[in-house]
């Protein structure tokens, strides 16, 4: 009951919020209709033609007229300009980001989990404190050095208690952590003057909506998501390329730079999901005139257990896994839009012959109104382990063990834990429904709705995890039903805040001890300098 009416309470701050935002208004003018196009700064003593759909207007600037003042938000001084540009060879940038989260029955769905006295020991309370400075070192005309130092500590308000196995999470403190580069790389441009740039280093890499392909660091949560890696980049045409990486990620955080600090946290401080991996990935793409993306892939992933959590249980599984797919995306008429990824595995994991499937596709109505309002459609299906067969089915997410928004919020990181890693869904067919729209310029509300089942009733009727955290059946796939909203403020490139909230309703597929309603809630303030 208390987390329902919890839900309800913060439904209506959204709600009113977006009415505040809608009625906002400056100097008692209406803000400007989000299909309106940009104003054009103007120049002095020169006439602009601003084009809209129905007239052309002239407008005459004067000589005297300055150019709009900046955001409050935005940090432009002298001070400044010398930080971002103290040489000419040198560029510098600092990010923050700040989140202070609430969350209840995050493990198992278990509000008893670890204590049947009432302590209530899987509701949490925490703070995030991230900051990251960055520079790009201008070598020559081609060549760049780009290093990125981030910082990160948390401050554990919820619950008081040396609760196990996660005391990261149960014990009242502020962890100031370590300082680790999750950017140090050369980019090279223009390679024997062909079309073809070369990253190497650790790198951020992004491919595709980021299904299979975005975090090579899940151990860490959202901290960073870095590969160590090589990447090629070579432009076939103006609307095709072919990436080829190769990866060599290691769960140790010091194989290769030692983060400031480690000694003081390198017992819970790792990488990956508990192994050591190497890659290799082929990533065609191509736009047509018609505007319809085109990718074609084939990703191979090798897993060994890691040094680093050989005492760990579960430890990391030894795979190699090859990964074949694709995914077509693009406007269909003016309203109507979508987004077809499929993908094919095969190889072995855990001394099983692998065989997984996966899809993930999305249709997309925009409404082309002054609120860019727009309504979407979506199903996921990732293959489950079928317990009756010599195979293993389960369809294996490679570097897509992040928050994925189509599923939902940071809820459901947690909640499928204890079937496998902290991060990793799976086994899983997922119908979700969607809107979003703009109440005015700098707002965007988005919520969605999903319904959930396992593929496969992999585990049958059990109990997982640690101290009986997660109930299992053998008689039902129905996950549930899970519920999220996010409210997004972005007034320019400097600032933007938003505030989460996931809500999820546990189907017939947990069975005792879990089944009690779940929640994920966020705040999220970030300032670029």
């Amino acid at each position: 009951m208390k987390l329902r009416m919890m839900m309800a309470a913060a439904v209506f701050v959204l709600v009113a919020g977006a009415a505040f935002a809608a009625g906002e208004t400056t100097n008692g003018t209406p803000p400007t209709p989000a299909t309106a196009p940009a104003p054009v700064q103007p120049v002095p003593g020169e006439v602009t033609q601003i084009k809209t759909k129905d007239t052309t207007q002239q407008v005459r600037t004067e000589a005297y007229v300055q150019p709009a003042p900046a955001h409050w938000h935005t940090f432009d001084n002298d001070f400044m300009k010398g930080f971002h540009n103290p040489t000419d060879w040198l560029e510098m940038g600092l990010d923050v980001r700040l989140r202070e989260v609430y969350a209840a029955n995050l493990f198992g769905m278990n509000e008893e989990w670890g204590d049947a006295s009432g302590r209530e020991l899987n509701d949490y309370h925490w703070q995030r404190y991230r900051t990251r400075w960055s520079t790009k070192s201008k070598l020559s005309e081609d060549v760049d050095f780009n290093t990125r130092l981030t910082w990160e500590f948390w401050g554990h308000c919820d619950p008081d208690d040396d609760f196990t196995p996660y005391p990261f999470f149960a014990e009242r403190n502020y962890d100031f952590d370590e300082g680790i580069f999750d950017i140090f790389n050369v980019q090279i441009r223009n390679v024997f003057d062909m079309p073809l740039t070369l990253m190497v280093g650790r790198q951020e890499i992004i491919l595709g909506t980021g299904w299979l392909v975005l975090d090579g660091t899940p151990g860490d949560g959202s901290r960073t998501i870095f590969f160590d890696a090589v990447r090629g980049t070579y432009g076939i045409s103006d609307t095709t390329k072919l990436d080829l990486i190769y990866i060599q990620q290691y769960d140790d955080e010091e194989e290769y730079i030692e983060p400031f600090n480690h000694h003081a946290v390198q017992d819970r401080r790792h990488l990956t999901q508990k192994g050591d991996e190497r890659g290799f990935i082929f990533y065609l793409t191509n736009i047509t005139d018609a505007k319809q993306q085109q990718e074609l892939y084939y990703i191979y992933k090798n897993e060994e257990p890691s040094d680093w959590a050989e005492h760990y249980s579960p430890g990391g599984q030894d795979a190699d896994i090859h990964t074949i797919g694709g995914r077509l995306a693009g406007p269909i008429t003016d309203h109507w839009s979508y987004s077809i990824e499929g993908a094919k595995q095969f190889g072995d994991r855990n001394g099983r012959t692998l065989q997984g499937l996966g899809t993930n596709d999305k249709l997309m109505y925009s409404f082309n109104d002054r609120l860019k309002n727009e309504v979407h459609v979506g199903y996921e299906y990732l293959s489950g382990d079928d317990p009756e067969s010599s195979a293993d089915e389960k369809f294996d997410t490679l570097w897509g063990d992040w928050p994925q928004y189509q599923r939902g919020g940071d809820l459901q990181s947690y909640i499928w834990t204890f079937e496998g890693n902290l991060g990793e869904v799976t086994n899983l067919h997922r119908v979700g429904f969607g809107h979003s729209f703009k109440p005015c310029e700098v707002w965007t509300i988005a919520t969605d709705y999903n319904l959930l089942w396992a593929d496969e009733n992999t585990f049958g009727d059990a109990v997982l995890g640690p101290f009986g955290a997660l109930g299992v059946s053998d008689d039902s796939n129905f996950r549930g039903q899970m519920l999220s909203g996010i409210a997004t403020y972005s007034c320019c490139k400097n600032f933007r805040t938003h505030f989460m909230l996931d809500y999820f309703i546990p189907g017939d597929y947990y069975d005792s001890p879990s089944g009690d309603d779940a929640y994920f809630a966020r705040v999220n303030v970030e300032w670029t300098f």
